[in-house]
């Protein structure tokens, strides 16, 4: 778990373009069990994780140029959770998200408990309020990795690999 600008366990942050995203599994706010990358098939899907509370902000500026630019990708915020004590509140840290988010949009909000501390060590986890924003195909790969805070220059990377080219 990460509490202020610290998780409990610290990873420095890396670059993991090229790689397969871990398996990990979670559940979304509909309470249907997800395991990513395996049930994302057949497409490109990005990935917004955020590792504390405050990673909000960040996540909730990427949703709205994504959607302002209409990039076509399907998109998924994934709150990843690391240690034993946030599992043992699980229930309460979901139904406080399900609170403040829109019903319609509980279905693309998986959180990964069990598995938060598998990411974290993958991507890192310094700057936690840092969206890590994770392109992958579908296979796992991972197309484009960004974690240094919005930025439309990252945006237009992103929408260089989703976007068909104009003919």
């Amino acid at each position: 778990m990460c509490i202020r600008d610290r998780c409990s366990t610290q990873y420095p942050n890396k670059s993991i373009t090229g790689k397969t995203f871990p398996t990990v599994s979670g559940q979304n706010l509909e309470k249907e069990d997800i395991t990513i990358p395996t049930d994302f098939t057949g497409k490109l899907t990005l990935l917004l994780v955020g590792y504390k509370q405050n990673s909000q902000f960040d996540i909730d500026r990427w949703l709205i140029a994504l959607d302002m630019t209409e990039t076509k990708v399907d998109v998924y915020e994934i709150p990843t959770i690391q240690g034993m004590f946030p599992r043992m509140f699980s229930t309460m840290i979901d139904n406080g998200m399900r609170k403040g988010i829109p019903k319609q949009l509980w279905k693309g909000v998986i959180t990964i408990y069990k598995d938060g501390d598998k990411i974290q060590k993958f991507t890192g986890n310094e700057n936690p309020n840092n969206t890590r924003v994770i392109l992958i195909d579908n296979e796992g790969e991972i197309l484009y990795f960004y974690d240094q805070g919005f930025s439309v220059d990252a945006l237009k990377n992103i929408r260089k690999i989703t976007q068909p080219p104009i003919e």
